[in-house]
């Protein structure tokens, strides 16, 4: 079956059954995902179908951010997914299986399990993509919109004289995570997307640090300096 084919049965699927309510998790970011998935792998070896399948399947159980089992969410979305081949799609190849679900189980940032094969570094990267740019700053500020944190911290928002609480401050999430994950991306293709959409981030800090200085038409050149990737 041709990977159009599949990818078309895994949507249907998931448009009846995946609940849709989160929408920094809905079935747009999993098309996404594997869009981003598709550009790593050019050239390489990968198999296709394994990494489709993980890009649409990564984040069927899906925990809050906040939920204290939130380490354990990619492992249960890696068994429900295989419960979920064997029972709606029979004649899907049953050797994928593992590979399926090391690459779902290994995607999460907070599960911290090392991606062994080809597949899994792809899903990993094409996954923690979506973090970064003008995606990713929509999506943290969805999600802080969820958890209900603040902004920022209006007297220090780059934390340079407190310590980084991403938990009462989304912009401090940019430094615990967000300008991170160049430095944990498992292939070249990955690290050089992520370099340049964390430079997209770093513009923005540099932008709000400059308007709560009262300067509304320029950029915070120590911001930039601070954080900007060399490449």
């Amino acid at each position: 079956m041709e990977l159009e084919q599949w990818e078309r049965r895994f949507k249907e699927y998931l448009e009846q059954h995946f609940p849709q309510d989160d929408k920094a998790h809905d079935l747009a970011h999993f098309s996404r995902v594997w869009n981003t998935a598709q550009k790593i792998m050019q050239l390489s070896q990968a198999d296709e179908l394994t990494v489709l399948t993980a890009c649409y399947f990564h984040d069927v159980v899906n925990l809050p951010k906040n939920h204290p089992e939130r380490h354990l969410a990619s492992t249960l979305a890696a068994k429900e997914t295989l419960r979920i081949l064997a029972t709606r799609f029979p004649d899907y190849p049953v050797a994928a299986y593992p590979a399926v679900a090391h690459a779902i189980a290994a995607h999460s940032f907070s599960a911290g399990i090392t991606p062994e094969t080809l597949e899994a570094k792809i899903v990993q990267d094409a996954d923690r993509l979506e973090s970064l740019g003008a995606i990713g700053l929509a999506r943290v500020f969805h999600v802080s919109g969820q958890l209900g944190r603040g902004l920022f911290h209006a007297e220090d928002p780059l934390a340079l004289h407190r310590p980084l609480d991403d938990v009462h401050y989304t912009f401090d999430h940019f430094q615990t995570k967000l300008l991170t994950l160049a430095d944990t991306m498992q292939t070249e293709m990955g690290r050089q997307m992520a370099a340049y959409n964390i430079d997209y981030l770093v513009t923005f800090m540099s932008k709000l640090c400059a308007e709560l200085k009262g300067e509304y038409y320029q950029l915070d050149g120590e911001t930039l300096e601070r954080f900007r990737i060399s490449r």
